[in-house]
């Protein structure tokens, strides 16, 4: 077998599964955390960190053996990940590819941090967040009108053990 030259990656291809690229560098293990992939599931887990990217200069890349992800899942990736795509793996062959794109709404994910918001004081309230810029990512609460930005939507995202995907 050769020698890898500098540019080559030692990641072999996945029969079945999901690939996630273009992740921006340094999120690949908050899209694991976001998937609830601890390593004990027993999926085969490729993770490539901090490789040149084209496209957004530095990125990360999953890869994730027997496992699809679902819509739902997808839709917290682009939270995290906005720039990322995803692929399905069968046989060897990508069967579908997804370019995320941020919703124009996010209903129950995200909590408005304005503590006289209704949605904190009112069980029956929901979050409602519309996006306001995709780069860098700004939402605001529809009824207080509070903005948060990517920072923000990553830590409640990531230290919220009761995100469930919508």
């Amino acid at each position: 077998m050769e020698e890898p030259t500098k540019k080559e990656l030692l990641v072999s291809k996945i029969k079945n599964g999901t690939v996630i690229d273009h992740i921006p560098a340094g999120r690949a293990l908050a899209v694991l955390k976001v998937l609830k992939i601890t390593g004990s599931e027993g999926l085969r887990v490729a993770i490539v960190l901090n490789v040149e990217s084209k496209r957004i200069g530095k990125k990360d890349i999953v890869k994730i053996e027997d496992k699809e992800v679902s819509e739902n899942e997808a839709n917290l990736i682009t939270l995290i990940a906005p720039t990322a795509t995803i692929n399905i793996i069968r046989d060897y062959e990508v069967v579908e590819k997804k370019q995320l794109k941020v919703p124009e709404v996010v209903k129950g994910i995200l909590r408005c941090p304005n503590p006289h918001c209704i949605t904190n004081n009112d069980i029956e309230a929901t979050s409602v967040f519309r996006t306001v810029k995709v780069k860098p990512l700004k939402m605001r609460c529809e009824y207080c009108e509070t903005e948060i930005d990517e920072n923000d939507v990553i830590r409640q995202i990531l230290g919220n053990p009761q995100t469930k995907p919508v």
